[in-house]
């Protein structure tokens, strides 16, 4: 749970600004087993730019921040996005 709150805090300084401007949020759900999981709200829910905001941004502050952790887990159901900031073609 600390390192949970540890990943969160990274996110909040780190990534969520950004992703906040699109009226967004990255939460970390769980950490097990090196995965992180987490979930994607607002406007990143169903945005055809949230995998590249995983990869580009998320995945890369916390393998930076954490080099324990082997993959990061977006477990986020986009089809039930209500309101994506940018919508796929």
């Amino acid at each position: 749970q600390r390192m949970r709150q540890k990943m969160q805090k990274l996110l909040d300084e780190q990534v969520n600004p950004s992703v906040a401007s699109h009226g967004g949020k990255i939460n970390i759900v769980d950490y097990a087993n090196r995965v992180v999981y987490i979930t994607m709200t607002g406007g990143c829910q169903g945005c055809s730019s949230s995998k590249a905001t995983l990869k580009g941004g998320v995945e890369q502050a916390i393998f930076n921040a954490f080099p324990k952790v082997r993959e990061v887990m977006d477990i986020t159901d986009h089809e039930a996005g209500l309101n994506p900031y940018y919508l796929g073609s």
